[in-house]
């Protein structure tokens, strides 16, 4: 039996060691393919792209009355159309912009690191150069959050067209949880779908510590820092309760200033009630205040094109090859495989 438990022990040991291997060759190669793509991305070049809604939202219409009306019905829709059309034209004609305001649209689909940050700040400038007072803003997201200063930055970029006085609108037909709320709580008005999952206003930090498996080999490891908290955890080293006690301090600090952020935007939460890191549904989320309606972006924007408004989604395409998509593809892998549903906190040090 003796030999049998060290067997396992061993092969434990040999499988955690073979897993870490290559969680950190997967890593290493991600990120040279992601090298890799942002230098053919730098030389290709990346372009806007705009799609008029509305356009395709006629086209499906058209498609389902060519068989559900009859002819003299369909003529009369064309000959409606056709005056539609005209008049369109001759505003056009005359320098007189569409009423009533515009309604465009971004996607933010976010990763661990916030990475969707690069195209949404380029698609943010491009729209505050030419969007009006009267226009508004949606954008439809989704993220479990990840690192603070990448999703305080994302957040930051949303604050943007509030500050510039344009209408902001934030659909969550998914998932807005942690740093996703972050940036959803920017919004002037939060739309959820009735299951999505919204809130998780915490933070969390984890750190394996491997200290008793490098003294029971008698492996020495030795840290050597010039100020009190240069680290406070460390992988491979001893860990103290001062290292632990300071840690959770910091926490705590990132924790109060998430929570100031949140109360700035939305001053009519009870912010203790949901600052607890937990989560709630839509429907659940709409009764806290955490979010202003339940509908899906859909609703929104089949509403918007309804009311005679113009709708288009504005979206950067980048131009890559085969390497670029399949680092891009990696890097979201692995951001999603170590995404947590809490506000991760990363902090970087100069070394």
């Amino acid at each position: 039996m003796e030999l049998i438990a060290d067997f396992a022990l061993n092969y434990g040991l040999f499988l955690a060691k073979a897993l870490t291997v290559v969680i950190a060759l997967g890593l290493a190669v991600a990120w040279i393919l992601s090298m890799v793509a942002q230098a053919r991305a730098a030389r290709e070049g990346d372009r806007l792209k705009i799609t008029h809604v509305n356009e395709r939202l006629e086209r499906m219409a058209d498609t389902l009355n060519a068989t559900l009306l009859n002819d003299s019905e369909r003529k009369a829709r064309a000959k409606r159309k056709k005056v539609e059309d005209k008049q369109r034209r001759k505003a056009e004609k005359l320098g007189k912009r569409h009423e009533p305001a515009r309604l465009f649209v971004l996607d933010f689909d976010g990763d661990i690191r916030a990475s969707a940050v690069e195209s949404l700040r380029d698609e943010i400038t491009a729209l505050l150069q030419v969007v009006e007072a009267e226009d508004e803003v949606m954008i439809r997201l989704e993220s479990a959050g990840g690192m603070v200063h990448s999703y305080g930055l994302a957040a930051s970029q949303l604050a943007r067209l509030r500050d510039a006085g344009i209408r902001l609108t934030v659909c969550v037909d998914r998932l807005a949880a942690s740093g996703g709320y972050m940036m959803a709580c920017v919004g002037e008005r939060i739309v959820a779908a009735p299951f999505s999952i919204i809130g998780s206003i915490g933070v969390v930090a984890q750190i394996p510590n491997f200290h008793r498996l490098l003294k029971d080999k008698q492996i020495d490891f030795e840290l050597h820092t010039a100020g009190d908290y240069k680290r406070t955890l460390t992988v491979f080293g001893e860990n103290t309760e001062e290292g632990r006690a300071k840690f959770r301090e910091e926490l705590e600090d990132t924790h109060g200033l998430f929570k100031h952020f949140v109360a700035r935007y939305r001053p009519a939460l009870d912010i203790d009630r949901v600052a607890t890191g937990e989560h709630w549904h839509g429907t659940q989320a709409l009764d806290l205040a955490l979010v202003d309606e339940v509908a899906t972006s859909d609703d929104v924007m089949l509403a918007a094109a309804r009311d005679g408004r113009d709708v288009f989604t504005v979206a950067i395409e980048h131009k890559s090859g085969l390497m670029a998509r399949i680092a891009e593809q990696s890097r979201l892998a692995i951001s999603r495989s170590l995404g947590e549903s809490g506000l991760a906190r990363v902090v970087h040090r100069a070394r």
